[in-house]
């Protein structure tokens, strides 16, 4: 039951994810949007990576949920930085929209990553989640590092 409505959520959400940008009446609208996805995502990402670091105790069913989940809402949040949504207040640097094909190319790797780690939490191989969680969480920093202020 709970596989069929964790189904049923995902593709509601990626059904509203690819017209996401025309139903944005607002920019802070979209700044919601993709502050709430990313959000979601990080909760997701951080619970396996507090498993993979030893600071929560390893639950594969848990790692391989969280990792799903994250790597399903990778997808979302890149609507929420369309035109005009550099003006409301965020922590999105100015480079977002400047140099926006960087930041495609990091949103990119963070998704293609975020595929390798709900691999290797389905395969329950701890060694293997850590690997995915350090490449993961790199490309997550790169674009912090480069797109977002502290």
């Amino acid at each position: 039951m709970k596989k069929l409505t964790v189904c049923l959520l995902a593709a509601t959400a990626l059904t509203m994810a690819a017209p996401a940008s025309a139903q944005f009446a607002k920019a802070e609208e979209a700044v919601k949007y993709r502050q709430s996805a990313l959000f979601v995502m990080q909760q997701n990402f951080s619970r396996v990576a507090g498993m993979a670091a030893g600071k929560i105790p390893f639950d594969a069913k848990v790692a391989t949920d969280s990792a799903a989940v994250a790597e399903f809402v990778s997808k979302l949040p890149w609507a929420g930085f369309g035109p005009g949504t550099d003006k409301p207040e965020s922590k999105a640097k100015p480079e977002i929209w400047t140099s926006k094909a960087k930041f495609d190319d990091y949103a990119r790797k963070m998704e293609t990553e975020m595929v390798k780690l709900a691999v290797a939490a389905k395969s329950g191989n701890l060694d293997g989640i850590k690997a995915a969680v350090n490449a993961t969480g790199g490309t997550c920093k790169a674009c912090h590092d480069d797109f977002r202020t502290k």
